[in-house]
């Protein structure tokens, strides 16, 4: 016993002297910052990733509208050229209320979300209802789609007054995802979007649900301005 307390003391002073003249010390700070610095450059190089894949989805979807306007004034001016039989039919015309043009475009999921998610986050609303609805409705059972995606959906489309769109998502998340944080917020819109078309049974269903569970919330606050002129109006 006493060997080895005097062997381990000896390893400690040892370690000891590496570590204050030998340079040991300086030698695992050095290695733990450059550990650090590393793991923000891999953290910056991920967002600046990020924000180049939405910035090509952007690009391209630009690209692509110019290439679908060139084809078509190009179709327009063979149709005047009586030597020329191809028909502008045989392009697919833009629809200018449409933003996406899927049929043209063939936006995969990935690409539909990316436009999507900028376009709310720059409140561009009626551009990026379009693009969530188009991935939602063409792809609906696609991994990409998730609460949080159904949401922003919602939100969009509620903004831009698409209130059937913006129901329909809500809708949804409330039925498929009952555990999430966005429940609550989807439950007060979905039933302003009831609100807004003007069905007023439905809204007060919701509402009636959502006054018996949630009454000390914020979002119970909001609907109860609707709530009681909904409610008086029906009943008589």
């Amino acid at each position: 016993m006493k060997l080895l307390l005097i062997f381990s003391i000896l390893s400690l002073g040892y370690i000891g002297t590496l570590w204050k003249f030998g340079g040991l010390g300086e030698s695992m700070m050095t290695k733990i910052k450059a550990s650090q610095e590393a793991e923000k450059r891999v953290a910056l190089l991920l967002r600046e990733n990020q924000m180049l894949k939405a910035q090509a989805s952007t690009l391209q979807y630009q690209v692509a509208q110019l290439e679908s306007k060139t084809q078509y004034f190009m179709a327009q001016a063979e149709g005047k050229n009586p030597g020329i039989t191809r028909s502008i039919a045989s392009i697919p015309g833009m629809n200018a209320n449409d933003l996406v043009n899927y049929d043209i475009y063939r936006w995969t999921p990935d690409k539909l979300l990316a436009i999507g998610e900028k376009e709310l986050h720059f409140k561009n609303y009626a551009k990026s209802a379009q693009f969530y609805h188009e991935l939602i409705s063409r792809f609906p059972q696609h991994e990409i789609i998730s609460d949080r995606v159904l949401f922003g959906a919602g939100v969009a489309a509620f903004e831009s007054d698409h209130y059937e769109w913006s129901e329909k998502h809500f809708s949804r998340l409330v039925r498929d995802y009952p555990r999430s944080s966005f429940f609550r917020g989807a439950k007060l819109w979905m039933a302003l979007a009831q609100y807004h078309q003007g069905q007023d049974q439905k809204f007060l269903k919701t509402v009636e649900e959502f006054r018996l569970k949630y009454r000390n919330t914020e979002e119970w606050k909001i609907l109860s301005r609707y709530y009681e002129d909904i409610s008086y109006k029906v009943k008589n």
